[in-house]
């Protein structure tokens, strides 16, 4: 690790592209993950051809989100932790509106080919890819944003003329959720990357909810790009993972409607209620030592960002920070191609 210095983030000595290693285990235990792993890769890859040659072009979402859930029980995440900022236990079903709901966007970090799984067993979204030096983005399929998290960094799109802003989509698909990626690329979640301006692009009156995923252990993630073979080892051959989901408070693309977050989660904390992971006194200390220009000087986009703009990137930023309990980083996607060129280099 020590030869890859130069992509430690300098403010928190986070490297979020570096590969996390799988928990040793017992050679006792190797019989019976290849059992695991052969049983578990039949049934992923039946439900797979059945959900994407037929299902998803023919079956309504009543019949899809199920068969996504069962595929992604089938991989292994069969707990799931779900919590919403200023939502008690118990009581999400009362606060509909304060979940992504018709209407608003998922601003998620992208750490795992199961993040869009997850998103669209749950919450059904139409997928995005960003990019980060254009407010434009890209609408893509379930399997395609799939594929992305295997794929390398894109810093731009291979046909410009598919992109499209938030706000129109929106127009065209006004009962729809969607997806946004703002990272442009997957980490190993240890980290939150300067977002794209492309959730600038949304509409003002529009929700954006900060939404963050969290594996444990963490070795599904996919910083790095291709290695198929060893990610579905990673993630089969295990009985099970354990996936926390945090969901913010909502922020607009508009200032006169936004409220700054911490004062939210300031009003909940007096009221007793749980803001995303249990917190401590030591969580707000930790988001002012993360904090970084990053999200500024990683998204310029095709003009200046005015400052108002930059405002809504930043409370993204530290709301995925926050809810994940990592810190923002000032290392980009250009980054990341750097550190695959040195990877490949020394013949990892």
């Amino acid at each position: 690790m020590e030869r890859y210095t130069q992509f430690r983030d300098r403010g928190t000595g986070i490297m979020p592209f570096y590969p996390v290693a799988s928990p040793e285990r017992s050679l006792l235990l190797k019989p019976v993950m290849l059992a695991v792993f052969l049983i578990k890769l039949a049934l992923v890859i039946t439900i797979s051809l059945l959900y994407f040659c037929v299902l998803e072009w023919v079956a309504p979402p009543s019949i899809k989100m199920p068969v996504l859930c069962a595929l992604l029980f089938c991989t292994g995440v069969w707990v799931v932790d779900l919590r919403v900022d200023g939502v008690r236990r118990g009581e999400l079903s009362k606060n509909p509106n304060r979940r992504p709901h018709p209407g608003s966007i998922i601003a998620a970090n992208f750490n795992s080919p199961l993040d869009p799984l997850y998103l669209a067993a749950f919450f059904g979204p139409i997928f995005t890819q960003s990019y980060p030096d254009t407010r434009l983005l890209e609408p893509i399929t379930l399997f395609r944003a799939i594929c992305l998290a295997f794929s390398a960094p894109q810093p731009k799109p291979s046909n410009p003329a598919n992109l499209i802003s938030l706000s129109d989509l929106q127009r065209k698909h006004p009962n729809a959720i969607f997806c946004v990626f703002p990272e442009c690329t997957t980490t190993n979640g240890r980290g939150i990357l300067p977002l794209s301006p492309s959730l600038l692009s949304a509409d003002p009156q529009r929700k954006i909810f900060p939404v963050s995923l969290r594996y444990t252990p963490a070795d599904v993630t996919t910083p790095l790009p291709g290695d198929v073979i060893g990610w579905l080892w990673r993630a089969l051959a295990p009985l099970t993972h354990n996936l926390a989901v945090r969901v913010g408070f909502a922020v607009y693309n508009n200032k006169s409607l936004d409220q700054p977050s911490n004062e939210k989660a300031g009003a909940a904390a007096a009221k007793g209620v749980g803001t995303g992971y249990d917190t401590n006194i030591f969580d707000s200390l930790d988001r002012r030592e993360g904090s970084s220009d990053g999200d500024v000087k990683g998204a310029t986009g095709e003009e200046a960002l005015t400052e108002d703009e930059q405002r809504v990137l930043a409370r993204v930023g530290e709301d995925l920070a926050r809810l994940g309990r990592v810190k923002r980083v000032a290392l980009g996607l250009e980054t990341k191609r750097e550190f695959l060129k040195l990877w490949r280099k020394r013949g990892h």
